[in-house]
């Protein structure tokens, strides 16, 4: 476990570690995602989801990996959104986590975001200290957020001051007419949409 190392993921077309990404996101969080769901991020943002690899074992083992987005928020400010975040029981403790999410926080501000948002369960005590070290304000409180049924609190952290006081449009459509959110992962349309990439690519 000496040989931690943080990178984000290269510029597409190449192999991607979808799988272990997958297994390891699947452990920690709430709720399971489609592969759609991953392409949505990785295709889009690959430069924002990074990932901690140890370098000491043979097959470079994932530790830990977070996958993130840029885009304006319902045509108002340009919000960062980090959307998944996990780190292998056997290497939590060494600040991986800290790490990976302070690179997303440095590249989304370099790319000029206004604010950062995410979502996390009222009861991980451990996500919640992360986040608000990190400058993070408890937005808003999401009951029963979760399919499992928790609540969950949304988190901001603005870079800006008077970020708060950009209009936002309420029936901004941010997906246009040719694509649909994650949430519409089951509609043929956007499935047929995200098939016509190489699974190749995810191993």
């Amino acid at each position: 476990m000496g040989g931690d190392e943080v990178r984000s993921l290269p510029p597409l077309p190449t192999t991607l570690p979808i799988s272990e990404m997958r297994a390891l996101i699947a452990k920690d969080l709430s709720e399971p995602y489609s592969i759609y769901v991953y392409r949505y991020f990785l295709y889009q943002w690959p430069e924002l989801c990074f990932i901690a690899i140890d370098t000491s074992t043979p097959d470079y083992d994932l530790a830990a990996c977070v996958i993130c987005k840029l885009e304006r928020h319902r045509g108002g400010p340009m919000r960062g959104y980090i959307a998944m975040l996990a780190t292998q029981e056997g290497y939590r403790g060494k600040g991986l986590a800290k790490t990976l999410v302070s690179k997303a926080i440095d590249l989304m501000t370099e790319k000029d975001a206004d604010e950062i948002a995410l979502e996390t369960e009222e009861t991980n005590r451990a996500a919640m200290r992360l986040y608000e070290s990190l400058g993070f304000l408890r937005s808003k409180k999401l009951h029963r957020y979760y399919l499992n049924g928790n609540s969950a609190y949304r988190l901001l952290l603005y870079l800006k001051p008077g970020v708060t006081s950009i209009p936002t449009d309420e029936y901004f459509d941010p997906y246009g007419s040719d694509a649909l959110p994650p949430s519409a992962q089951d509609d043929s349309t956007y499935h047929e949409a995200l098939g016509n990439y190489d699974d190749e690519l995810f191993g």
